[in-house]
């Protein structure tokens, strides 16, 4: 529900693995949209289906970090691959009068629209820019790869 201008329930999805400024800024500039923020954060075996890897910490101890943030309001565990609900389950769950969707998400936005139109409802879906890509997960591992753990093994 919409009052004055600012919406009620937003929703932000991610892994959150290493959380680093970019995270950060997507979670604020998603909170902008609305009262309460409601983070989804994926399940271990999402993310080794989606990106070829498992996280650097486990699905609980995401949770937990992304919970103490002081933005976010709610934060849950996504669904599994295996589920049947999956992301767009959440959505129904939730009711979120904004979706918040990350510079970097591979996500089919309009397939989102068509099945918001289907289950009659009314988010928005707003796309947040990067922080200039300098802070992405994958950098950091590989930052952290090349510069700690090279020298380390190498001697």
């Amino acid at each position: 529900m919409i009052l004055a201008g600012k919406a009620d329930r937003v929703i932000a999805f991610g892994s959150f693995d290493i959380l680093h400024p970019g995270h950060l800024l997507y979670l604020r500039e998603a909170k902008r949209f609305g009262r309460k923020l409601i983070v989804i954060v994926a399940r271990d075996s999402s993310i080794k289906k989606l990106k070829g890897r498992k996280a650097a910490l486990d699905e609980n101890a995401r949770l937990e970090i992304v919970k103490s943030l002081r933005i976010v309001d709610k934060a849950l565990l996504g669904s599994s691959f295996r589920s049947e609900e999956g992301m767009y389950g959440i959505i129904e769950r939730v009711k979120p009068d904004v979706i918040a969707v990350g510079y970097d998400q591979k996500l089919d936005i309009m397939e989102l629209k068509e099945w918001l139109g289907r289950k009659k409802m009314r988010a928005r879906i707003v796309r947040i820019s990067s922080y200039y890509k300098k802070y992405k997960s994958s950098g950091i591992r590989r930052k952290i790869a090349h510069e700690y753990l090279r020298p380390v093994l190498q001697t």
